[in-house]
């Protein structure tokens, strides 16, 4: 019996040195140009739910990033200003409930060695492809990275957190006045308690219309595309410690004018939805400004997790200066600033801890302590205001665009099964002022003959409010392998 044992391990032993040998074997092979090639090995595995290709010793992985988010809502108690119309008109108050999906994504991945990585990632949620994220970044040099490609420029920790890691089903509105993903060059340098970014952007790479109108306005007028210059300092005093994390960060932006805007050249424009994106209407917005010189835009941020608990608070304001020879308006010459903030929380109800990504200066999926799970509560109070001229008027009537003010409060419930399923139910109650009208397209009020009317001007407050206030319940499940 000891002999028989003895040989069952000296075979296994053998069985695992020829794997091994051969995963660290060179070999050559022609490609499908006809030129003799490296080849080595690669070991498939799946790593939570992820398949991975990889070969440790050439440093070598390549794994694909797939995620789906199908969303549904109702929307309920929002005013019914069309029913004392007589017109026939249809309710354009009326928020539509409906189902959708989110997020399609697919992406391709890639380590090459130690000091190359690369990746591609799509969104099918149209039907028809559109990239996301297309980038080369040397990871040579320990904590630095250096980055060419289209990719979110590093200004808030909430646009950066993937929308897998998100703690609600949408980001905060204030998130829409920062930054996204755009062309560019970007360094970052993370070691310890402190994280540097700095980068130059173009344009964005958006779909057919918007490159479109970047080749016709470089071809027919001469036009620059439009660069950016975005730079951020983190600071991060408690890592050393492996279940707590302090994020104090902050970022500035100059901005000019992106040429592949499809609103026109030397435009400027503030908009931002306030719910799920079932929801179409954005009733925060400024329209199209003309005559856009430049604009400013910057942040301050503080975070930090203990153990199952999570919170996130952030201001971001961002201006435009305008030019006066191209926009005659009476508020041409202020800066036209539009602000928000956030506040939010979370807590992991059974054990398990929250994750902070130290290269990132972000925070990434929780982890679980059950087979069965976690379950995850959450609070959020957020405020965007793009009433551009209250900054510099003690009376919005008087100058300055009005894009409207909003707030929202938001209770979350995540449940996570599994590493790779999320399911996300929010509450949320939404309070827009008068001026948020949706450029002029929703009702938000009743005039002094009891009329509906659009205009903001010509609103009677009712019981001392106006505006479309409602509120919402809606469902996410989501799956990422």
């Amino acid at each position: 019996m000891k002999k028989v044992l003895l040989v069952s391990l000296l075979a296994l032993v053998s069985s695992i040195a020829a794997v091994a040998q051969q995963e660290e074997a060179v070999q050559t092979d022609v490609n499908q140009y006809g030129q003799t090639v490296e080849s080595v090995p690669v070991q498939a595995q799946v790593q939570d739910g992820i398949l991975v290709f990889q070969n440790k010793k050439e440093n070598y992985k390549m794994w694909f990033d797939v995620r789906v988010q199908a969303d549904a809502a109702v929307f309920f108690g929002a005013p019914d200003f069309c029913a004392k119309q007589l017109d026939g008109k249809d309710n354009s108050s009326h928020i539509g409930n409906g189902m959708n999906i989110r997020r399609a994504r697919f992406a391709v991945k890639a380590q090459l060695d130690k000091n190359w990585y690369g990746e591609l990632d799509t969104d099918w949620t149209s039907g028809t492809p559109e990239i996301k994220d297309a980038y080369v970044a040397f990871t040579g040099v320990k904590g630095l990275e250096i980055k060419v490609g289209n990719f979110k420029e590093n200004f808030s920790i909430q646009r950066n957190t993937t929308s897998r890691y998100l703690m609600f089903m949408e980001r905060a509105m204030a998130t829409y006045l920062a930054p996204s993903r755009h062309l560019g060059v970007n360094a970052r340098y993370s070691y310890n308690w402190l994280w540097a970014s700095a980068g130059v952007f173009g344009p964005e790479l958006e779909g057919e219309e918007a490159h479109t109108a970047f080749q016709d306005g470089n071809k027919d007028y001469g036009y620059n595309e439009g660069l950016s210059y975005t730079g951020k300092l983190v600071f991060r005093p408690l890592y050393k410690q492996e279940n707590a994390s302090l994020h104090i960060g902050g970022a500035f932006s100059y901005r000019e004018p992106k040429l592949s805007s499809t609103d026109g050249y030397f435009v400027g424009r503030y908009s931002s939805r306030n719910s799920t994106s079932i929801n179409r209407k954005k009733y925060l917005d400024t329209d199209d400004v003309k005559g856009l010189d430049h604009e400013i835009a910057w942040t301050a941020e503080i975070a930090g997790h203990w153990k199952q608990l999570r919170w996130e608070a952030a201001y971001i304001a961002r201006g435009m200066y305008l030019d006066p020879t191209k926009n005659t308006a009476s508020y041409a010459s202020q800066t036209q600033w539009a602000e928000g903030w956030y506040v939010q929380a979370s807590w992991l109800l059974f054990g398990g801890t929250q994750n902070y990504d130290a290269s990132g200066a972000k925070y990434t999926r929780t982890t679980s302590e059950h087979k069965w799970g976690n379950l995850e509560i959450a609070f959020r109070y957020e405020y965007a205001d793009f009433n551009t001229g209250k900054l510099f008027s003690k009376n919005l009537n008087d100058v300055g665009i009005f894009g409207g003010s909003g707030e929202a409060y938001t209770v979350g419930l995540n449940y996570y099964p599994n590493k790779n399923v999320k399911i996300v139910l929010n509450w949320q109650y939404n309070n827009n002022d008068r001026y948020a009208n949706a450029k002029g397209n929703s009702y938000v009020g009743y005039d002094l003959n009891g009329k509906p009317t659009k205009n903001p001007k010509k609103v009677v407050a009712v019981n001392g409010k106006a505006g479309v206030d409602y509120q919402m319940l809606a469902l996410r499940f989501q799956v990422a392998f």
